[in-house]
């Protein structure tokens, strides 16, 4: 069995945390562990081989996370742009044997009960080989408004509900067959590509084309413009309302989809008055709270029943309970063409990260860190010129037809328009201090030349 794992999400939901260059997925949220990992682990313990469906900024992090975990051979999809899960799906799907049965899951949730997870994965795997669509059920606790509700006949799948208003939640819950939809799910490859013919085609067939024109050299990368012909939708609209073959499984897994704040709240250790727990924070006669942030102290008097995230760039504060109206915050911060719902003072780049230390009118001072055996792109700036410091480990910088070797306390200037890049050769990783002096000094001001990475668009 494959498990599939869909990795596109953004989480705005969790922002200033969840950004859309590092998505909850990522963020290492449980015990140094991110949910992406704790996903991969529980998954390969039920799974004989994992394929990872990201796009191009997160394939890059997935790949570090994978290698910590030390999951290295894996197969990989990159999605230019994403279309929905259904397209999603059956890309995967294409690049599989039809007779495959395939686990999806999110790369974004918790399940805490895993011997009662292995259990329902069996049973699900059991239904699959008769040639059923399976979807896992998660036994509500209570009467939630923000999930869509599969009702079950026993196992077959009577009805699909969207987000229900309180009072038809509480019946869902009182009725008994009714089951949160957790976006999970089991088949053979080839039974849900030919449910996906039957009931969407139009879905289908731009989904052979594309794939069919994809790159499959070392992993499946689809074309931008093969992915924009898809038309867009969800796995449950575009084939799991209409299939006859629909099974669920009741899952008691202790499942979250860590959703909000609130959601992280409850997942989180907490100390004797309820905050959770963080070496940052002090509290005076401060209860039930959730305190995030590690670069700075974070003082709370009198606080209860509080959100407050602090990540550097951004601070958050909100009444528990409210912490849905976050997506209102990014629509904002999108209105006003900000790029703080978009990226971290840490950007997280296949050869290492960036951290913006300073961003004024006419200069931008950054902490770079360049992984061993890793380098940037041979690329030229239009609008500013660079400074670079090396603080540990030993550089090698090409500048026009010159490379040579920058030590720590040694520097070197790249003139504006002057073609470049950095490298490290070394065992260590280098970390520099780089000023950029000019009049743009925007991400988007690189023309790449060469790139191992096959990247377009941001350094």
């Amino acid at each position: 069995m494959t498990n599939i794992i869909l990795c596109g999400g953004n989480g705005t939901r969790l922002w200033p945390i969840s950004r859309t260059l590092l998505p909850k997925q990522f963020v290492k949220l449980f015990s140094g562990k991110s949910l992406f990992q704790l996903t991969v682990e529980r998954n390969a313990k039920v799974c004989q081989s994992q394929f990872i469906v990201s796009n191009t900024e997160q394939y890059f992090l997935a790949l570090d996370q994978l290698e910590e975990l030390k999951q290295v051979k894996n197969k990989y999809l990159l999605e230019p742009v994403g279309r929905n899960t259904a397209p999603a799906i059956a890309l995967a799907c294409m690049a599989c044997a039809n007779d495959e049965i395939v686990l999806v899951t999110p790369s974004d949730h918790l399940i805490k009960n895993e011997a009662e997870y292995k259990k329902v994965v069996q049973k699900a795997k059991e239904l699959a080989e008769q040639n059923f669509l399976v979807t896992f059920g998660i036994t509500p606790s209570f009467a939630e408004t923000g999930f869509g509700y599969i009702e079950a006949d026993g196992q077959d799948a009577k009805a699909f509900h969207e987000k229900p208003d309180f009072d038809t939640a509480t019946k869902y819950l009182e009725a008994g067959n009714y089951y949160w939809n957790s976006g999970m799910f089991c088949f053979k490859a080839g039974v849900f590509l030919e449910e996906l013919y039957k009931y969407s085609p139009e879905i289908y067939t731009a989904c052979e084309k594309a794939f069919s024109n994809a790159n499959k050299e070392d992993i499946f990368r689809i074309k931008h413009e093969d992915m924009l012909a898809i038309p867009e939708d969800s796995i449950d609209y575009a084939v799991m309302e209409k299939s006859s073959k629909v099974k669920v499984i009741a899952s008691d897994i202790d499942w979250s989809d860590v959703g909000s704040f609130d959601a992280l709240y409850d997942e989180l250790p907490k100390d004797e008055d309820g905050n959770t727990k963080n070496k940052n924070h002090i509290s005076i006669d401060s209860k039930n709270n959730l305190v995030y942030g590690s670069e700075r102290k974070i003082a709370t008097i009198d606080m209860e029943d509080c959100i407050i995230i602090d990540t550097g760039d951004a601070l958050l504060i909100s009444k528990k309970g409210s912490s849905q109206k976050v997506k209102k915050v990014v629509q904002k911060l999108k209105d006003m063409d900000s790029d703080l719902h978009n990226i971290h003072l840490t950007g997280y780049r296949p050869w290492g990260t960036y951290t913006i230390l300073e961003d004024s009118p006419g200069y931008k001072i950054k902490r770079i860190v360049v992984k061993s055996g890793k380098r940037l792109s041979l690329q030229k700036h239009f609008h500013r010129n660079e400074h670079w410091i090396v603080v540990s480990g030993t550089a090698t910088v090409t500048v026009g037809e010159e490379v040579k070797i920058i030590r720590p306390n040694e520097s070197t200037y790249i003139k504006m328009g002057e073609l470049h890049r950095l490298e490290n050769k070394g065992k260590i990783p280098v970390v520099l201090i780089e000023a950029q002096v000019g009049e743009y000094t925007g991400e988007d001001d690189i023309v790449r030349i060469e790139d191992d990475y096959n990247r377009e668009g941001k350094e």
